[in-house]
This record gives C-alpha cells, sequence and structure tokens, in this order.
C-alpha cells in the first residue's frame, strides 16, 4: 500500500513529523466493519470537541477518559488505516482531524435528496448538523401536489418527485434519502437506484432492496425505543 507523507508539525504543537508515522491510502473496505466505521464518526466529534477547547495533543487513554470510550478499541480502529500518534505522547489532534476527515470521506461534497417533504423531510432539511459540513440538501421531493411547489424551513421549494430522475442527474446526487410512507418507500429505493443514485439512508419503518452496487442504510426510531423499553421491563 502506498502511504502518505509523515504528519507534520502542528502550530503550536508539540507532536512533531512523527505524529502520524504512516497513513494507508489504499483501504479495502470489505475489512472494514459498519460498527467501525460508525466509532470513527463518534472520534471525529470527539476530536472536534478537544479543537474548541484548546487541546493539541491527546492520548488514546486521555481521549477514552474524557469521552467513556476504550482506549485499546480506538488504537484497534485508527491501525486499520495507519499508524498514527507517538508511544509516550499521542496524537497531534489536528492532523488526526484531517486525516479522519479523508478516512471518512469528508474532504468532498456530498449531494443528498430528501423523497418525503413530511415533517422528517422538511426538518432534515433545516438538520443544523449538514451546517459547515459535507452534506449538501440539494432538492426535496414529493408525489403531494399540495405540497410541491411549497417552501420548506430550509428555503427549498419541495419538487415534483415524477422528476427524480432528472435532478438526480442534473445537481449529481449520491446520497438519496427516504423519508415518505412505508408504502412508498421500496418504489422509490427502486427509483433512487434506477436513477444512479449509489447510497441511500431509508428513514421509512420498512426494510427496503436495493440492487447490487447501491448501498442501503435503513434508520428506524422505534426499533431503538422498543430496545429502551425492554431494558425497562426487564430492569436491565
Amino acid at each position: 500500500m502506498q502511504n502518505a507523507e509523515p504528519g507534520r508539525q502542528s502550530k503550536g504543537g508539540a507532536v512533531g513529523e512523527d505524529s502520524v508515522v504512516s497513513f494507508k491510502r489504499n483501504i479495502d473496505p470489505s475489512k472494514i466493519s459498519d460498527l467501525t466505521i460508525g466509532r470513527l464518526s463518534v472520534y471525529l466529534r470527539c476530536i472536534d470537541r478537544l479543537i474548541e477547547i484548546g487541546i493539541e495533543t491527546v492520548s488514546s487513554q486521555e481521549m477514552a477518559k474524557r469521552f467513556n470510550l476504550n482506549s485499546a478499541q480506538i488504537r484497534k480502529d485508527l491501525a486499520y488505516f495507519g499508524e498514527f500518534g507517538v508511544r509516550g505522547v499521542g496524537y497531534s489532534v489536528s492532523d488526526l482531524r484531517q486525516y479522519m476527515v479523508g478516512i471518512l470521506g469528508l474532504d468532498s461534497e456530498r449531494r443528498i435528496l430528501i423523497v418525503g417533504a413530511g415533517n422528517l423531510g422538511t426538518a432534515l432539511c433545516h438538520y443544523s448538523g449538514f451546517s459547515g459540513a459535507s452534506f449538501l440538501v440539494v432538492g426535496v421531493l414529493d408525489s403531494d401536489s399540495s405540497r410541491i411547489n411549497t417552501p420548506t424551513p430550509a428555503g427549498l421549494l419541495v419538487e415534483d418527485s415524477a422528476r427524480l430522475a432528472d435532478i438526480v442527474e442534473q445537481r449529481q446526487v449520491e446520497i438519496g434519502v427516504i423519508t415518505t410512507p412505508a408504502n412508498a418507500a421500496q418504489k422509490i429505493c427502486q427509483e433512487m437506484a434506477d436513477a444512479g443514485i449509489p447510497s441511500i439512508l431509508n428513514f421509512a419503518p420498512i426494510r427496503v432492496k436495493a440492487p447490487d452496487g447501491v448501498r442501503v442504510t435503513s434508520v428506524d426510531l422505534k426499533i431503538y425505543l422498543e430496545e429502551l423499553s425492554f431494558h425497562l421491563t426487564h430492569g436491565s
């Protein structure tokens, strides 16, 4: 595998040129679990918090203690992508953030199309987490004529879902978000796949199936509530 150049000293930092020993450019995604990827996102949020409070270097132990994480797991997860940090010193926070952004592909803008302009769909348009991030909502679609051409709180006009394929091509959409009722979700998933969208986030309370080569992640909030209900019931 090709390696990136060693990390350089952060401005005002103390880690120096060995803060990142090597960074793996060519990663086999089949060897990285979804759980690992999810933890990387958690680490990035922790790193952003460290930057906010002015911390320039951090060890895995300190990071674990601050954010209730597992230090061995942090080191194991990062090892998939290269050799980071200096033993006895830790990681340069700014360098680590730079590499984490690259690993997660957040150094490129990801264009999002939402289908389903109900309460959830319009709320996602206005989601503050997209602000300043690498995600841009470029359209909101619906099939309900009473919603078409009405503005969302974020200022986007709801458009006719019959135009989905054209909008995907014109606006170079990479991520489709389904916020329709369950009975419409599979149809929309297939239309997104047919239009060339490679990644789909499904909020409908039903599992949808996409063709090979299209990745679908489903988020059913009720599942998490039922999990909490189980623990409340059994005192666990």
